[in-house]
């Protein structure tokens, strides 16, 4: 196959129909690059709805054209031609490719360097667009990939930070904080990270060092106490028992308590081959009366307050 590093893949559903594209657009067909639209031309909704399927949802982009696409997404999310819906199927569109990279990318810090204006552009959207949050949410994939759950994580985060009071520079810090909180399953086997039921004891002993594994890698890179602690500390419980070091209540990081929060509230809302994805209601009745305790009680209702809100947005 065409050498892939060549390009960096971008979802279909980014690219706006019936307007001129500014960059090369290719294909993967029969493991070989095939230049399907040339910048300048445009492609119709027609065309972009049957490559969904036959080009697995993505298309491909000349590295040397990475900045045109930024520029396009950044045009696009400042237009006033988008309503909100449309600019946050865009960002979020957009970013799932990024982040993939972001966890595949064996340079740790250009990584994170790069993590910084996807936080950034979510910000934005939502200060710009007091709606764009709900819908946001409600784009939740709720499918279980390692790149789809911490994007989705770091939207929650950012939706529950708000709520609690997070100012701008918290918002960042807990932005990046939740998408690398699993930085550490880089360490762990991938045939345990991909297992298509529940993990056995020794499986799950693995497992849990990701935290450790985590810490271990951000420790070596130039990041902020949040951002480590919301990786290091995102399985610790409120009331005690969690690990990797049996912290309770206050002596969690905050940031890490909303990160404990939204990465269980994913969790149960998400399909996976062993279990039913849960509702939005549904799954944070549950943590508020199977998992009582385990949550900082104060971000627990401000969840549901989001939640809430979510809903009345959608349906006003």
């Amino acid at each position: 196959m065409e050498a892939t590093n060549e390009y960096f893949k971008i979802r279909i559903n980014s690219v706006h129909p019936s307007s001129p594209i500014p960059f090369d657009i290719f294909i993967s067909l029969n493991q070989k690059m095939v230049h399907y639209l040339r910048a300048g031309d445009s492609i119709t909704a027609e065309k972009l709805y049957s490559f969904k399927e036959k080009a697995q949802g993505q298309f491909y982009i000349p590295q040397d054209q990475r900045q045109i696409y930024k520029d396009y997404i950044h045009d696009r999310l400042t237009s006033s031609d988008l309503s909100a819906m449309e600019k946050a199927v865009l960002l979020r569109e957009s970013s799932i490719s990024l982040v993939e990279e972001l966890y595949e990318n064996p340079d740790v810090a250009k990584a994170l360097a790069d993590s910084r204006p996807v936080v950034k552009n979510f910000i934005d959207l939502m200060d710009e667009e007091p709606s764009a949050m709900s819908h946001l949410i409600s784009l939740s994939s709720h499918d279980f990939y390692t790149y789809n759950h911490s994007l989705d994580v770091c939207i929650y985060a950012l939706g529950l930070g708000q709520a609690v009071g997070f100012g701008s520079a918290d918002l960042k810090e807990l932005g990046e904080g939740a998408l690398f909180h699993d930085i550490g399953k880089r360490n762990v086997n991938v045939d345990i990270i991909c297992k298509a039921g529940p993990l056995d004891d020794v499986e799950w002993a693995q497992m849990q060092k990701h935290p450790q594994f985590g810490l271990q890698i951000l420790m070596e890179q130039d990041v902020t106490e949040g951002v480590m602690a919301s990786c290091y500390e995102h399985h610790e419980s409120w009331s005690g028992g969690g690990y990797p070091q049996d912290l309770e209540a206050e002596e969690i990081h905050p940031m890490a308590r909303v990160v404990a929060l939204t990465d269980t509230y994913d969790a149960l809302t998400t399909k996976r081959t062993y279990n039913t994805p849960m509702t939005p209601k549904d799954a944070v009745q549950f943590m508020e009366s199977k998992l009582f305790g385990k949550y900082d009680p104060d971000m627990i209702k401000a969840m549901s307050t989001v939640l809430f809100k979510m809903q009345k947005d959608l349906s006003s």
